[in-house]
């Protein structure tokens, strides 16, 4: 595939994950009649569908990453060309916000408006180390499988993730910043974002890297 290919493949995926992420957050709450446990199951059941259809199908093209933190880690482990990354990052973090954007569109909202979700604290931030070496670890020991494997098994692991984290599950920096511009249910604070965003990258690297040890063949 062109670079160009991959990176239609990029922006159209990630706009339209952000777009099913911020879209379910609304119509989730705006039905669930005040039960916020009813507008997540809402909200993470619809990002797991989601997710696996747009791995699945974007997989062969540009390798769905939708994910600077995906990006970054598979280059550090050689697994991705370093001149793709700024691209790519560039095309995710633009298209991220574009989701945002369509999703409000779609709902009558404003285009853009600043969240004031409040997601702080260590426990916030352990859950995006857990959340995202998680999903770098699936990525890692499954990547061989197939797109719609992969989709699958991400897909799977996110839609928990929601549940048994207490960050809902960011886990990228391209959809944390894009979710600043939210002010609905899939809302993050600016002032929060840095932290997530933070956590994510420093340890999808090392996530990989282990998923990497655990699949080399011994040498013994």
């Amino acid at each position: 595939m062109t670079l160009s290919r991959q990176l239609a493949a990029e922006g159209i995926g990630t706009a339209l994950l952000l777009a099913v992420v911020v879209g379910s957050g609304i119509m989730g709450e705006s039905l669930a009649g005040g039960n916020a446990a009813i507008a997540l199951l809402a909200n993470s059941v619809a990002t797991g569908c989601g997710l696996w259809v747009l791995i699945a199908i974007f997989g062969p093209v540009s390798g769905a990453h939708f994910n600077p933190a995906v990006t970054l880690a598979m280059a550090s482990a050689g697994h991705f060309p370093w001149r793709h990354v700024p691209p790519y990052v560039l095309v995710q973090g633009t298209a991220a916000f574009v989701g945002v954007g369509l999703a409000h569109t779609m709902f009558g909202l404003p285009l853009f408006s600043a969240s004031e979700h409040a997601r702080n604290g260590a426990g916030q931030w352990v859950s995006e180390v857990v959340a995202t070496g998680g999903l770098l670890l699936i990525i890692g020991l499954a990547r061989h499988k197939g797109a719609v494997t992969v989709g699958a098994l991400v897909a799977a692991y996110i839609t928990a993730a929601y549940w048994f984290t207490a960050s809902t599950s960011f886990a990228n920096p391209a959809v944390t910043l894009a979710r600043t511009a939210t002010n609905t249910f899939a809302g993050i604070r600016p002032v929060d974002a840095p932290w997530f965003i933070a956590a994510q990258l420093l340890v999808a690297p090392a996530a990989l890297r282990i998923a990497t040890w655990l699949t080399q063949r011994s040498r013994d």
